[in-house]
């Protein structure tokens, strides 16, 4: 079934996906040894079995050059002839140059102009939205969109209420040209008003213990499934599909409660499958669509050119939901 492009221009698709986990696997048996909890706790409370941390030596950038170039290499595309690098990232605690001009140096892009996206857990849909604008509009033929997170750098280890919840990785996607239309229209929006529901304790500058974060679980659930939920109906709505029409959803890897909640709020059939990557990555915040994205087309639980709704969502509180064609 084609989707509704999202406007004038030509038409824009998914080539090719790539991720990067990290080489530790840290259990709940292991998490209860540095919080006060059980395994039975996380497990229920988040469906969280076991996450992947980050060695020193497995940066954002390493993390994030590796998926992309597993990307590149799925998609044909040689990073010399990428025309942008977009990442997206909440864990980046190095502003200036941005992390996207790392990656372009580490893939080996010639021509690439790039820059970075600070929208927390929906970052990189939201990228992958201007990516594929960018392509459809004629302002980039192929355009590389990363998440990469190193959450385990602002998670406070001892914080028995997210400490269990966050883990690190790498996720990227290529976009270019296409005969028909690959992606839907985007739905955004946010709660501002809420945005302390997910934050910093304090800025970088502040003398003192590094800030690190906090959040109110209740209230972001409450919101995922009172805001994104609707957002993810509008924007099947959008695209001109049904939710039987679907091959797969992708929801941010928040949490496996808020996961099935959706899925079964949007009514999705049997056939279609549901990323539930969060079991065995956990939470990797902007990487956690791609990953998930990989992981399922990796399994065979979902095909190559089956649509996909994807939706991103986070601190701020806002949210990026878009349908697309799976490469």
């Amino acid at each position: 079934m084609q989707i509704v492009s999202p406007g004038a221009g030509g038409h824009a698709a998914l080539l090719g996906l790539g991720g990067y986990r990290p080489r530790t696997v840290v259990g709940n048996a292991e998490m209860c040894t540095r919080i006060d909890s059980t395994e039975e706790w996380i497990e229920t409370r988040s469906g969280i079995r076991e996450r992947r941390f980050a060695a020193p030596d497995e940066t954002l950038e390493s993390m994030a050059v590796a998926a992309a170039a597993k990307a590149c290499g799925q998609s044909g595309v040689d990073p010399a002839d990428l025309d942008c690098v977009l990442v997206a990232s909440m864990s980046n605690l190095v502003q200036t140059p941005p992390l996207a001009a790392a990656v372009g140096a580490g893939l080996g892009t010639r021509r690439a102009g790039g820059f970075d996206v600070s929208a927390a857990c929906a970052g990189f849909c939201h990228a992958l939205g201007l990516a594929s604008a960018m392509v459809r509009l004629g302002e980039a033929r192929h355009v590389l969109v990363v998440g990469a997170e190193r959450m385990t750098d602002i998670v406070d280890p001892a914080d028995r209420t997210i400490a269990f919840l966050f883990a690190d990785g790498a996720g990227a996607a290529v976009v270019g040209p296409s005969a028909t239309p690959g992606f839907g229209p985007v739905v955004r929006g946010a709660d501002f008003g809420s945005r302390e529901a997910l934050r910093m304790t304090g800025p970088w500058a502040e003398p003192g213990p590094a800030p690190v974060m906090r959040m109110d679980g209740k209230r972001v659930f409450r919101w995922a499934v009172g805001s994104v939920l609707p957002a993810c109906r509008q924007a099947l709505e959008a695209a001109g599909v049904r939710a039987a029409d679907l091959g797969a959803f992708v929801p941010h890897q928040a949490n496996l409660r808020m996961i099935e909640i959706m899925a079964d709020g949007l009514g999705l059939p049997e056939t279609t499958a549901v990323a539930r990557d969060v079991v065995t990555t956990g939470n990797t915040s902007a990487a956690s669509v791609p990953l998930a994205m990989e992981s399922l087309l990796a399994s065979g639980a979902a095909e190559s050119g089956s649509l996909a709704l994807l939706a991103g969502f986070g601190a701020g509180l806002n949210y990026a939901a878009q349908v697309v064609v799976l490469p």
